[in-house]
C-alpha cells in the first residue's frame, strides 16, 4: 500500500510552442516546434512510476480532443483513471512557450479536471493509497475548491498528503489554501512558492519556516532549479546539490522532482537519499524535449553511480 500514489491534481493538454521569444503584447512569436501532449498532473505521475511506483489518477477526464490525448496519455504509460468520465465538457489546456534558454512562460484555460463533486470524491477509497498528491491549481478551480476543501478538512484517511502550491499560489483562495497546508506532510514549492507562502525571499529561511508546522515524519523541499533543492524537516535543514546538466527544455522538471522524490520516499529511503534522487532526475529530465520527459530508475541510478564515482 505505500507504495501506491494516488495524484489528486488535474491532468491537462499541453500546447507546446518552442518560441524564439517570448512576444510582448502586440507581438507574434516566431515558433520553431509545436506538440500536443498531456501535462499538468500527468508529469509527476510519470515520474513517480519511471521511478518504480504504483500510480493512480483521481481527478476528473473529459469527453472531447484534450479529453482523448490525455486518457490516450494514461494508457500509454498504464496509469489507471479511477472515476467516472464528465461527459458534460472537454479536458483544459495549456498554452506553454518555451524559449531558447528552456524558460516557459504558461497560458492556461481549466475544463474537467477543474471540476470535482462531492459525489466524484465518494468514487475513491483514499485509505488505499500510501501516498497522495494535491496541487495548488486543483484549488484554484472554482468548479473543485470547494469539494477539495471540505475533503481536506474532513475525515477521509489521507496518507502522506504533498503539497505541491504551483505558481498560482498568491491567487489561491486563504481558506482553502490554509487547509492544504495543515493537511500537508510535505510540501514541495519553488523558490518563488515558497516565498509567497512565507515572505521569506532567502529560499532558506522559507523552508524552515514552511518546516516548523509539518509533521515529525514530514517536511518541505525547496526546489532551486539548477542549484539543487533545500530539504528542511523540524531542527534540520540541509541543501542538496544539483546534478549539473546542459538545460534544453525545463518544462515539467519541477513535476519530474516531485514525482521521484514521493517515489522514493515510498520505498524507505531517508528524505536526503530521495532528494538526491529527485535533483538528479529532475536534472536530466531537462536533457530532452518536451513536458513528460523524466528518466527510468535504470538511467537515474546509472548517472548516480557515475557521479559518486567521479
Amino acid at each position: 500500500m505505500t507504495n501506491r500514489l494516488l495524484q489528486m491534481s488535474g491532468v491537462v493538454a499541453d500546447l507546446l510552442y518552442e518560441v524564439e521569444a517570448v512576444p510582448a503584447p502586440g507581438e507574434e512569436a516566431i515558433v520553431k516546434g509545436f506538440s500536443i501532449t498531456p501535462g499538468g498532473g500527468f508529469n509527476a505521475m510519470v515520474a513517480a512510476k519511471r521511478a518504480g511506483m504504483m500510480v493512480f489518477y483521481g481527478g476528473s477526464i473529459g469527453s472531447g480532443p484534450f479529453a482523448k490525448i490525455v486518457r490516450e496519455g494514461l494508457n500509454t504509460e498504464s496509469i489507471p483513471f479511477l472515476r467516472t468520465q464528465d461527459l458534460s465538457r472537454d479536458q483544459g489546456c495549456c498554452t506553454v512557450m518555451i524559449d531558447p534558454q528552456g524558460e516557459r512562460t504558461f497560458v492556461a484555460s481549466d475544463g474537467a479536471e477543474g471540476h470535482v463533486t462531492d459525489e466524484d470524491l465518494t468514487q475513491i477509497s483514499f485509505h488505499e493509497f500510501g501516498w497522495t498528491l494535491l496541487s495548488g491549481y486543483a484549488l484554484h478551480y472554482a468548479g473543485s475548491r470547494q469539494s477539495l476543501h471540505q475533503w481536506l478538512t474532513g475525515d477521509d484517511k489521507i496518507r502522506n498528503l504533498v503539497f505541491d502550491p504551483s505558481p498560482i499560489v498568491a491567487s489561491l483562495n486563504r481558506e482553502a489554501l490554509q487547509a492544504a497546508m495543515t493537511r500537508a506532510t510535505w510540501i514541495s514549492a519553488n523558490m518563488r512558492e515558497a516565498a509567497v507562502l512565507t515572505g521569506h525571499a532567502d529560499p532558506a529561511e522559507a523552508a524552515k519556516t514552511l518546516a516548523e508546522t509539518r509533521p515529525g515524519d514530514g517536511g518541505v523541499v525547496v526546489r532551486l532549479g539548477e542549484d539543487g533543492c533545500i530539504l528542511a524537516r523540524q531542527g534540520t535543514l540541509e541543501h542538496i546539490a544539483p546534478f549539473r546538466v546542459q538545460a534544453l527544455d525545463t518544462n515539467g522538471a519541477g513535476d519530474t522532482h516531485i514525482g521521484s522524490f514521493i517515489a522514493r520516499m515510498s520505498r524507505g529511503e531517508t528524505p536526503k537519499q530521495a532528494a538526491v534522487y529527485a535533483n538528479v532526475a529532475a536534472a536530466l529530465s531537462t536533457t530532452q524535449k518536451g513536458p513528460a520527459t523524466a528518466p527510468t530508475e535504470a538511467v537515474v541510478e546509472n548517472a548516480l553511480s557515475k557521479k559518486e564515482a567521479g
